[in-house]
């Protein structure tokens, strides 16, 4: 006997993959895919390199929506076939891959869905993630590492592609900062969630009294806005240094001083480059940063605004901690914004996010709701 609740998730799935179709607007989007790959057959397509990866990434990004949706659809039918036969030959055998097979399908629908709300504007840019230790030198500085490889982990996993802009290593270990572009679409939509003060709660393995120490670190995540935007930068208020790059490990140490650092004096921003060989070539790279900061510190402002005129409580301070990693006396990472939280901090290490991000951008949906 099949489960009653299987036949209601199949039920519910379908309706929901209805409601799905309606809302996506599929004519217009196969539209949108015909036109974008006549566009490209043009024979002066590749004269503006820059327009046409623009072109492909829209491409690429409305049909993904399309195939996914038909990629459930033709799942969806043959569970509601396998459901059928099972109930027909009254074969029991059939209950556990049914059921296995709906659970699946209603997390990747689930998934599916909160791609679809990623729609801010700049959700679907790529994004510059900076890591900063706090007080604490070596320990903090090892932390910072410990992230930075756990976003490149989780990078990898969304098949995004990541370049370290800037990379400085730490004294003993680990790093001092590192700034790194992770690009592919709605990468700023999915990592704006990992922005704040991340702590740690461990047994320090640079204390050979064996005792437990809390570091943290600072994690930004700005879109990298190429598109011109209405952001003043003067001349004058632009502090330039030059220095000699470095990878990480102390890795591709350049002979020259190509690499390159900007403070924005009247904000104290500062931004640095220096994976290209050419010093013009950073200072591009840092420029196009520094526009990234200062257009979302201007958003951010404006935010601010329209909260204390609606008499909100909103606090999106630089230094909120968003959440712990705790490695001893127990096993706990949990974010303080939603409570989500797991004892595999190993997975977490990883590269296994998905359950925070999906968590806080839920409850932003909800509170705009």
């Amino acid at each position: 006997m099949i489960d009653v609740s299987v036949k209601q998730d199949l039920r519910e799935m379908a309706k929901r993959l209805q409601e799905l179709r309606g809302s996506l607007d599929l004519d217009l989007k196969r539209e949108m895919i015909a036109n974008f790959e006549e566009k490209m057959s043009a024979p002066d397509f590749w004269d503006d390199n820059d327009r046409a990866q623009s072109i492909i990434a829209e491409l690429n990004a409305v049909k993904s929506v399309v195939e996914q949706y038909e990629k459930f659809t033709g799942e969806q039918e043959d569970l509601q076939t396998m459901l059928e036969l099972a109930e027909e030959e009254q074969d029991d055998s059939l209950e556990a891959d049914l059921a296995q097979g709906v659970a699946k399908l209603v997390d990747d629908i689930a998934a599916f869905e909160l791609q679809l709300l990623l729609n801010q504007p700049y959700d679907k840019l790529n994004a510059i993630l900076e890591l900063h230790p706090g007080a604490g030198g070596t320990e903090s500085q090892d932390w910072a590492q410990m992230l930075y490889r756990m976003y490149t982990r989780w990078a990898e996993k969304h098949n995004f592609k990541v370049e370290v802009l800037d990379f400085q290593p730490g004294d003993e270990a680990g790093i001092k900062s590192v700034t790194m572009m992770i690009r592919g679409h709605n990468a700023y939509g999915y990592l704006k969630a990992e922005k704040g003060v991340h702590r740690l709660v461990r047994i320090s393995p640079f204390d050979a009294s064996g005792r437990r120490h809390t570091s943290f670190v600072s994690c930004d995540v700005v879109p990298e806005i190429v598109e011109d935007v209405d952001i003043e930068i003067r001349p004058e208020e632009l502090k330039i240094d030059t220095y000699r790059s470095s990878g990480a490990g102390g890795q591709h140490i350049n002979k020259t001083e190509s690499a390159i650092r900007i403070t924005h004096i009247p904000t104290g921003i500062v931004v640095a480059c220096q994976t290209q060989r050419s010093q013009i070539q950073n200072r591009e790279r840092a420029m196009m940063m520094l526009r990234s900061k200062l257009y979302e510190r201007k958003i951010e402002e404006q935010q601010r605004e329209l909260a204390e005129i609606r008499g909100e409580q909103s606090d999106i301070a630089w230094g909120s901690q968003i959440r712990s990693y705790v490695f001893h006396p127990y096993s706990m990472v949990k974010d303080h914004r939603t409570s989500v939280e797991t004892g595999n901090v190993g997975a977490v290490m990883d590269g296994d996010l998905d359950p925070f991000i999906d968590g806080y951008l839920r409850s932003q949906i909800r509170q705009e709701a």
